[in-house]
């Protein structure tokens, strides 16, 4: 698997890369890739998602994209990741890959001493009730892209101009908020990257390429 940091992007930009990486992966011309980035103010809308669910944008640019899930905001301080991942076999488990990508966040928090938490029929990791990680993926040819966000030294205004993934009354949070400290981002990125090695499901999955 090689590891990409791309650093702090437009969202686009990484979304092109995804493409290319989706191509070449899916064709065997590449091993698997996890993308680590932070994005420019970006509001996007996913596939099952609806303009209803934005108040206003204050001039943050909005997107209408391919992966699962409803509404979400990027920015400066959320660690994203996107795994460019070819499933095979019995790793051809779409729901399964997304549970596991919860258990990608859940692990990384718990690092940081927190328990967090799944909610059924929710997609995401939750600390204290308050969402603080969001998950939506799209598949090509058995070929993962999108991925997860997690929001680190997030600030947390935007959320409020939208109803996050679609649900009424969810409160967002972030790990500077929940541990009342400003955290190491570049620590966080590498916490992130040894969490998604020790998923037996995504090793095992991206040792098939």
């Amino acid at each position: 698997m090689q590891i990409i940091d791309l650093g702090l992007t437009n969202f686009s930009d990484a979304y092109e890369l995804q493409k290319e990486l989706v191509q070449k992966i899916s064709q065997g011309l590449c091993e698997d890739a996890l993308l680590i980035t932070e994005h420019y103010p970006v509001i996007t809308i996913g596939r099952k998602g609806s303009r209803d669910n934005i108040f206003q944008t204050r001039g943050i640019e909005v997107l209408n994209i391919d992966r699962g899930g409803d509404v979400t905001y990027h920015g400066p301080g959320q660690i994203v990741a996107y795994p460019i991942f070819k499933l095979e076999n019995e790793a051809r488990d779409i729901h399964g890959f997304l549970s596991h990508l919860e258990d990608v966040g859940c692990n990384f928090l718990e690092s940081y001493g927190l328990s967090p938490q799944k909610r059924f029929g929710l997609r995401g990791i939750w600390v204290d009730n308050k969402k603080i990680g969001s998950i939506g993926i799209g598949v090509k040819k058995w070929t993962t892209y999108h991925g997860i966000a997690i929001n680190i030294n997030t600030d947390l205004t935007p959320f409020s101009f939208i109803r996050p993934c679609g649900i009424e009354g969810a409160e967002v949070t972030s790990l500077r908020d929940v541990l009342c400290s400003e955290i190491d981002i570049k620590d966080a990125r590498d916490k992130l990257i040894e969490t998604f090695k020790q998923i037996p499901f995504l090793a095992e999955a991206v040792s098939k390429v």
